[in-house]
Formats: C-alpha cells, structure tokens, sequence
C-alpha cells in the first residue's frame, strides 16, 4: 500500500475555503463551519485517509457505493480511454454509442429477464423524478390517465430533489417545500419500534394491508404506483418481516398498482443478491437504480422498466417529452460497464452471498448478540444495522437515541472506522470486496465505538 497522499494546503486553509463556498448535506451549516469538515485526501481498497494523516476504514462504502472500494486501476483505466476516445456525446439527436449500448447488453444479462429497457440518469434521485413521469405515462397510454397518484411509506427515502423528497416520508424535509400533488403514504414496516404485542409475521401482514385501505381510500382506479425500498436504507437500514412484501405484491397485482423498487442501495451485489428485491422474493415493474452501477467512481443512475412497460412506452406512446444531457455519459457508462464486469467476473457477488456475508453476521451475533445496549442486529449479506435499546425486554427505546447513534459515529470516526447512525441504529455497509480481516476490524472497532456509548447510556 502507497503511503498517504500528501496534501498541498493546510487542513484549516481547506476548511475555511470550504465554509466560504459551499453547504454540506443534511448539517446544521452554521455549526459545521465552527467545527471545520474532515478532508478526506485519499483512498485505498477499504481506507481512507484524511489531510492529518489519519487513516480510516470506510464502513459505509461512501454512501452505500463503493462496491469496489478505492483506487480500482481498472476503472480508472475505462475511463481514461473512453475520454480519449469519446469524452462526451448525448442520447438527442437520434443518436447513440457503443459504451452505453455495451453497458446495457451487460446491465440486462444480469437483470431478471421480465426487464427489457432503461432510462439512464445521473443519480437515483434523478431516477426517481423519471419514475414518476414515466409510469403516469404509461398509464396514459393504456388510456387510464387518471391513475396518477403515488404511494410511498413514511420514513422512506427516495433522494432529496423535489419530487424524489415527496416520495420519500421524511417529513423534514416536507417541511423544507418537498410536497407535490398526487403522492400519499403508508407506515414503515419497522417491527422493533412499533411492532407491539404482535409476532413479526403478523406485523408484517398488517403493514402490507394498509396499502390496500390506502389504495380503497383513494380509489384504485387513481393510484399509479407503490414505491418503497425492498429494505429501509437513510430510514435506518430497517428489513422487513418476511411476510411482508408477497402481501405487497399481491396487493399491487390486484389492485392493478405499479410495484416501484427503488434498489439505490440495494442493487448490485450488496445482500449476496444482484438486487435486493431478489433476496426478498418479489418482482417490481420498475428498478431504480445508482450508486453500485458505478461504484460511485462516477455519477450515474437509471430507471429499469418491465418488458410490458417498455412495450406500452415503445409501440404505443409516441414522443416521450424527456430528456437530460447527461444521460447515458459515454465516460459514465464506460466505468459502469468496468465495474459491473469487475462484479460478475471476479464472483464477487458470490462471495458477498456463501462467504463474507454470512461471516459478517456471524461475527455480529457473536460480538452484539448479548450486548446491553443492543437490541436487535438486522441485514443479510455485506449490510447490517444494530438497534440501540433501553430495555430489551420490551423493547423500550432510548429518549435520546438520535443523541446517543451520532455520539457512537462520533466514537467510530475517533477509532477509525466510518460508520452509520439513523435514528437509534448504528449502520454499515463496507465494500463488497472486504476481506475477513477487514470485516474483523470494522466490527472490533465498532464494538468498541458501542462500548464507549453504552458507558454513556449507563448500560456498562
């Protein structure tokens, strides 16, 4: 390994350029700036290292999209000799190229074969604004325009422009204007916090079945589309009773309800499955995807559409009045296309599904499973969340629990290891190219991150 990049500035000088110029996602700016940001400077496989020198494993894989982790010369490579050959060229004009046409041939021998076509974005929330445009249209052409209205859950997120933030149930950011017509929601299917006295199969069934009072509520005959998460990513990496989505699907199918999967974080690789909704047992209409489709080395995402979508769009629906400027970015799609066969050819996925996924948990179990201060350990392959609780015997929850996960990341980043905190969960998702002594050391550092907080919390 390289030694750490040297960095030519002093970290003051960096952040007090940094307070100047910019506003940072979901912080209180004001209270940043009296801190000053990390700099991040450089990263390797599953480390990064800050302009102090201090190293870092990420345990997050950025945010949930390194697949790959730092400093793949092969995709680096791709893109370099896509920007000799073709740096830019767009998707108007009747035109196209040979990288996101090979990228797509890849893309779809990977997809279940109910998929058939994409609408390449820039990012997942930018995939989520398609979606919304894209399934009223196809409702359009089927002659049924007034199925407009989409459902997504509380606590969901679906990214943080306008109409992506509306699908999404964070009601903060409702707050902030991100509200438009036509989108209602349903409860999160989060068993630990509001299961009650009922069993999680039964749980499960009974969220399942608020869709169905929604969709009587507002009429079958306009609702478009029920989006949510296979599991909960930014609302706290919640998975769902197993029981669950099959009521989901059925509902949907019923009802003649669009089932929209957003697969941001969980597609490409990351529960042993090449997409989540995989590992869960369903089958969406659509697929939005990002993040893992590049490894983050370079912004793109897409929305996948089912072959009878597509057929609708195609023979059907004339001129589909959208476009973006970047879509399909030759460069973009050059990286996506290195990085997917990365994926496939090195059984990576595999790996992540018959070996460091199920050592992952196991070492979880055996690290938490009688930890005082957690309550319950959820995930499935190379992604887990830990409850934090106050009494596991009725699964009270801390009344500072925000307070308590962000004092734990902050103990995380003091001991070297990056990791999530949501609500009263702590949170990782490494690369999917983790080692077993990788994943040793991210759970011996955040075991110690959680001890120091239990301390805290009076659990030690």
């Amino acid at each position: 390994m390289n030694l750490p990049f040297e960095p030519q500035r002093q970290t003051q000088d960096y952040q007090a350029s940094d307070a100047a110029h910019h506003i940072h996602a979901f912080v209180d700016q004001k209270a940043l700036n009296a801190e000053g940001p990390r700099v991040m400077v450089r990263g390797e496989g599953l480390y990064l290292w800050d302009s102090e020198g201090k190293r870092y494993l990420d345990g997050m894989s950025g945010l949930w999209c390194t697949q790959l982790g730092y400093g793949r010369k092969d995709l680096t490579a791709a893109a370099a000799a896509q920007m000799d050959q073709l740096a830019y060229y767009n998707m108007f004009f009747h035109t196209t190229h040979p990288a996101v046409i090979e990228l797509s041939e890849l893309l779809f021998s990977l997809l279940p074969k109910h998929y058939s076509h994409v609408i390449y974005t820039n990012s997942g929330s930018e995939a989520n604004e398609v979606l919304i445009r894209t399934v009223r249209r196809y409702w359009q052409v089927l002659g049924k325009p007034q199925k407009k209205i989409m459902i997504g859950r509380w606590n969901g997120y679906h990214g943080s422009t306008l109409a992506a933030s509306a699908l999404g149930g964070m009601k903060f950011m409702h707050e902030m204007g991100g509200l438009i017509p036509d989108v209602a929601h349903i409860d999160e299917p989060y068993w630990y916090a509001q299961g009650g006295e009922l069993t999680p199969a039964e749980f499960g069934r009974r969220c399942a079945l608020q869709l169905e009072e929604k969709i009587l509520e507002l009429g079958a005959q306009n609702v478009a589309g029920f989006i949510a998460e296979p599991f909960q990513g930014a609302g706290g990496m919640i998975f769902p009773p197993e029981s669950y989505w099959p009521e989901v699907q059925r509902i949907c199918r019923q009802y003649d309800v669009l089932l929209c999967a957003d697969e941001v974080i969980g597609g490409f690789g990351r529960t042993g499955e090449w997409f989540a909704h995989q590992h869960f047992g369903f089958e969406p209409d659509t697929l939005s995807i990002a993040k893992g489709l590049t490894s983050g080395y370079l912004p793109m995402g897409g929305l996948v559409l089912s072959k009878r979508m597509a057929e609708a769009q195609v023979e059907r629906g004339g001129v589909f009045a959208h476009g973006l400027t970047y879509s399909g970015h030759p460069v973009a799609a050059a990286v996506a296309l290195a990085n997917l066969k990365a994926l496939r050819d090195e059984g990576i996925v595999r790996q992540v599904k018959d070996d460091t996924g199920p050592y992952l948990h196991t070492l979880l179990h055996e690290v938490f499973g009688n930890h005082p201060l957690i309550g319950e350990i959820q995930g499935t392959g190379l992604l887990a969340a830990l409850q934090f609780v106050e009494d596991k015997g009725t699964r009270k929850r801390f009344a500072n629990e925000n307070d308590l996960a962000w004092q734990c990341r902050t103990f995380g980043f003091e001991e070297g290891v990056i990791i999530r905190s949501t609500l009263g969960r702590m949170i990782m998702a490494p690369a999917l190219v983790a080692s077993r002594a990788e994943l040793d050391e991210l759970v011996d550092k955040t075991r110690i991150a959680v001890d120091r907080t239990a301390r805290i919390a009076g659990k030690l």
